[in-house]
C-alpha cells in the first residue's frame, strides 16, 4: 500500500464519521472466505461439473481457466439465463461457499471494528455476491450476527443483481431507511466500487495487496486502506469520547 496523503487521511476521517449505515462486502473486508478452501479450486470444480454434463462448451477458454467461481457462474447465466442449469450451478457454488465458511479467517481488526461501530450506534449491513446463508453462517460462528441482523443481503436467483449492479446496496438502504449520503460502502473489488457509485454511496476501499489497490485505483476509488486498523483507531477514539459523555451503548 502507498502511504496516505494528508488529504486522504482527512477524507478517511470524514467518510467514517459521516456514516450512519455501513455496508460491508463480505469476502475480503469481513473475512477471507477461501483462506482454507481456495476460490480457484472451487472455480475448477464448477468447470469440471459442467464438463461432466457436456456443458463446458458454454464457457470460453479464458472462462474455463478463471480462478473466480462467480465469473464461471456469470458466464453460464449469460448463455442460459434463469435456466435450471444456472440454478443447479448456483446451488453447487453455495455448497462450496458453505464448506469454505468453516475455515474462513477473520480479516485482521474486522471483529473489533464491527463491534465498535455497533456500540457507537451505527447500523451495519452485509452486501455481498456470496450466498447470504454463507454470510450468516460465518457471522454466527464469530458471534457477530447481532451486529448485522437482519441486514444481510447477498446473491439471489436473479444473477443480474450481482454487483456491480447496486441491487443489494439499495435493499440495505431501503431497509435501514438511510440516505446514500449518510451511508458508507467498504469493499475490495472494482465491482464493489461501481455498485457504490451507482447507488450514490461513498466508498472506502480495502486492499490487502498492491494488486488489489491498483485495481481499485484504476476503477476510480480514491480512499483505500491496506488494513482496517486505522479505521478502528478513529472509532475507538470516538467511543472513548462517547463513553466519557455517556453517549455510548
Amino acid at each position: 500500500m502507498t502511504a496516505r496523503t494528508g488529504d486522504e487521511t482527512e477524507e478517511l476521517w470524514n467518510l467514517i464519521t459521516r456514516a450512519r449505515v455501513v455496508l460491508w462486502d463480505f469476502d475480503g473486508p469481513i473475512c477471507r472466505l477461501f483462506a482454507g478452501h481456495t476460490s480457484d479450486r472451487v472455480a475448477a470444480e464448477l468447470v469440471r461439473w459442467l464438463k461432466g454434463r457436456g456443458m463446458h462448451g458454454l464457457l470460453t477458454d479464458s472462462e474455463r481457466q478463471s480462478p473466480d467461481p462467480h465469473a464461471v457462474l456469470r458466464a453460464v447465466d449469460r448463455q442460459c439465463p434463469g435456466s435450471d442449469l444456472v440454478r443447479e450451478l448456483e446451488a453447487r457454488l453455495t455448497q462450496e461457499e458453505m464448506r469454505a465458511a468453516a475455515s474462513a479467517r477473520p480479516t485482521p481488526y474486522a471483529d473489533p471494528l464491527i463491534r465498535t461501530w455497533t456500540a457507537l450506534g451505527s447500523r451495519l449491513a452485509v452486501t455481498t455476491n456470496n450466498s447470504p446463508l454463507v454470510a450468516r453462517t460465518y457471522l454466527d460462528r464469530r458471534d457477530l450476527t447481532s451486529c448485522f441482523s437482519p441486514h444481510v443481503y447477498g446473491r439471489t436467483q436473479d444473477l443480474r443483481h450481482l454487483k456491480p449492479d447496486p441491487y443489494c446496496l439499495n435493499r440495505a438502504l431501503n431497509a435501514t431507511g438511510a440516505t446514500p449520503a449518510r451511508a458508507l460502502m467498504i469493499g475490495d473489488t472494482p465491482s464493489d466500487h461501481q455498485a457504490a457509485r451507482r447507488a450514490g454511496v461513498p466508498f472506502l476501499g480495502y486492499a490487502r495487496t498492491a494488486r488489489k489497490e491498483r485495481l481499485l485505483r484504476e476503477a476510480g476509488a480514491t480512499v483505500i486502506v491496506g488494513s482496517l486498523e486505522p479505521i478502528l483507531r478513529i472509532l475507538s477514539a470516538r467511543r472513548r469520547s462517547a463513553e466519557r459523555t455517556g453517549r455510548v451503548r
